[in-house]
């Protein structure tokens, strides 16, 4: 069974650790965990990790945010992955910090990222991981606040939540995304 992980977020310095690349963060534990490392390749930073006899391909599209579909799109068609075997890993304004949604679908939200990768697919019926990143910033502020740093008391919990969420992305790999949800949407 093959999988493909796309954990978004924005390549470059200044969007390290920062709200709007929670997906990079996240699939960067997994490659660690697994001692895998990444390479970049065509649209993507590619890893390839195995996990219960299973092929988990990790990517990290070097497109920006907003031009995800690109990445994710040439990566199921070059990995001959069905769209129910794809889980996007993404940061979420409407949940609160450090909340997990895990879906089969959906609407973009907003996201840009989440937009793209709908046109590309030509179809909102592929599963995601939703990392609430909260949403305390003033009027006119959210562009700030999304590509803005982890506060200390937020930081200082990120370690447990992304653990968190690798886990709920490993679990879908393995025990299917209906008993994921189950076990991880509370």
């Amino acid at each position: 069974m093959k999988y493909l992980i796309a954990g978004l977020g924005n390549i470059g310095n200044e969007y390290r650790d920062t709200r709007h690349n929670i997906g990079f963060d996240i699939t960067d534990a997994l490659a660690k965990e697994a001692g895998a490392s990444f390479f970049t390749e065509r649209f993507a930073d590619y890893a390839l990790v195995k996990h219960k006899g299973r092929q988990v391909h990790l990517i990290k599209p070097t497109t920006y945010m907003n031009l995800s579909g690109a990445a994710v799109r040439y990566w199921l068609q070059k990995l001959d992955i069905d769209k129910s075997n794809l889980l996007v890993l993404v940061d979420d304004l409407a949940l609160p910090f450090g909340t997990i949604r895990i879906r089969a679908k959906g609407s973009d939200g907003g996201h840009n990222g989440l937009k793209h990768i709908t046109e590309m697919l030509t179809t909102d019926q592929y599963p995601r991981l939703r990392f609430g990143i909260g949403n305390t910033f003033g009027k006119g502020r959210q562009i700030d606040y999304v590509l803005g740093k982890w506060n200390d008391q937020e930081q200082k919990q990120l370690p447990e939540l992304i653990k968190k969420s690798c886990e709920a992305t490993l679990s879908f790999t393995t025990v299917g995304l209906e008993r994921t949800m189950n076990l991880f949407n509370k």
